[in-house]
């Protein structure tokens, strides 16, 4: 029984590509390492920024809100908004308004009292039962308003050795003084964390106990908040939400938590710098493929001349040529993923490097793709190659 015959012509450029790779297997691999470097250096510089931008949006990204409501003319920065708490009760009546609660935001310094280890982290107060707490993934959440009590975010459990059931002791500056306030850890949530640190929550009136006051702040009895939270019905109606506050409520602004995490110092600046280092990356990249095959092509115009001359086509030259750029690419680009994988494995908790497998999956298929648009002008040049003037038969 006849079997069909396999075409030459397509099985040609798979022969010429691997043999060629093969025979010259030093050049191509020491080739494949710098794409892998280069592989290296972008992945990092994509875990790198979504690790930064993920350090200060996370907890804002996690609320179970909707809304924040800043002090008027605050530039939406929670830092430098003030609000009184007792705002959120007006707002609780506003029509559409689920729930809301006071926030505020703080730095200290967390010690450790059996081992004495010291960690800055984010104070996060907000009152139990209103948005801006998070859920407990073990111990147990906060209840009671006045209670010296905490809930830790695993940033803090990674980078210390404080676990559910601790007492620890809170340092922050009241005046002049170094206070120092002793919490019992009851709970421990996901990672939260908020201005690049780790996170610790505690009930609205305990963070505005132990948060750090100016000498003035220390004689008041007047309780501030930095904002307030808001959870609405139906997201769907949330300008109405928005213009209904604005109607009720004086002297403030609004944001959802989209345009809060843009307005947070430094955010917006740091993730266009990261990107546009990733995007010369890749330029430089596709420079450098382009420049070796160009070399490459360059140093085989004999060759393709002695395959021009005995009848193979242009598509099949071309065909070779893609083929050999791709296997060179995707060597590189895996040796580079699999450094990167190992190298990350040894980065402690306090290195911002977070790989998105999204962000991960587009970086490597660029790389990918910058192999074969490096390598266009060789290709066009080999094509293009007279076999007659390659062999010096014809000037």
């Amino acid at each position: 029984m006849a079997t069909k015959a396999s075409n030459p012509s397509a099985d040609l450029p798979v022969f010429l590509s691997f043999k060629e790779v093969w025979r010259n297997r030093g050049r191509f691999l020491l080739f494949s390492l710098v794409i892998a470097l280069i592989t290296l250096l972008v992945l990092f510089i994509a875990a790198l920024g979504e690790g930064l931008g993920n350090g200060n949006r996370e907890y804002l990204s996690k609320l179970d809100a909707q809304l924040l409501v800043y002090s008027e003319k605050s530039d939406f920065l929670i830092a430098a908004s003030r609000v009184d708490p007792a705002l959120s009760t007006s707002i609780r009546r506003v029509p559409g308004v689920e729930n809301a609660g006071p926030l505020g935001t703080s730095s200290v310094n967390l010690v450790s009292r059996e081992s004495g280890q010291t960690l800055k982290i984010s104070l996060i107060g907000a009152e139990p039962g209103r948005p801006g707490l998070p859920p407990v993934i073990s111990g147990q959440p906060l209840r009671a308003s006045k209670a010296n009590e905490m809930i830790i975010d695993s940033n803090v459990a990674e980078r210390s050795d404080i676990k559910v059931g601790d007492t620890v002791v809170v340092q922050s500056t009241q005046g002049t003084e170094t206070e120092e306030y002793r919490l019992r850890v009851i709970g421990l949530t996901d990672s939260r964390q908020y201005s690049l640190a780790p996170t610790a929550f505690v009930p609205f009136q305990t963070w505005d106990k132990v948060r750090p006051k100016s000498q003035a702040e220390v004689n008041s009895n007047n309780p501030t908040a930095n904002v307030i939270v808001v959870r609405v019905s139906n997201p769907a109606e949330m300008e109405v939400v928005e213009a209904r506050i604005f109607e009720n409520i004086q002297n403030v602004e609004t944001a959802t938590i989209e345009k809060a995490i843009q307005n947070v110092p430094g955010y917006s600046a740091q993730q266009s710098t990261i990107q546009t280092q990733g995007v010369f990356t890749l330029f430089i990249g596709l420079l450098v493929i382009g420049g070796f095959f160009q070399i490459q092509v360059l140093q085989k115009v004999p060759q393709i001349g002695v395959l021009k001359a005995i009848g193979a086509p242009n598509p099949v030259i071309a065909a070779a040529s893609v083929l050999q750029i791709l296997i060179v690419t995707a060597l590189g680009v895996a040796i580079g993923g699999l450094l990167t994988f190992l190298f990350s494995l040894s980065f402690p908790p306090t290195v911002p490097i977070v790989f998105n497998g999204q962000r991960t999956l587009l970086a490597l298929g660029l790389l990918l793709l910058i192999g074969p648009v490096g390598g266009l002008v060789s290709i066009r040049y080999a094509v293009r190659i007279e076999p007659l003037k390659a062999l010096g038969l014809f000037s």
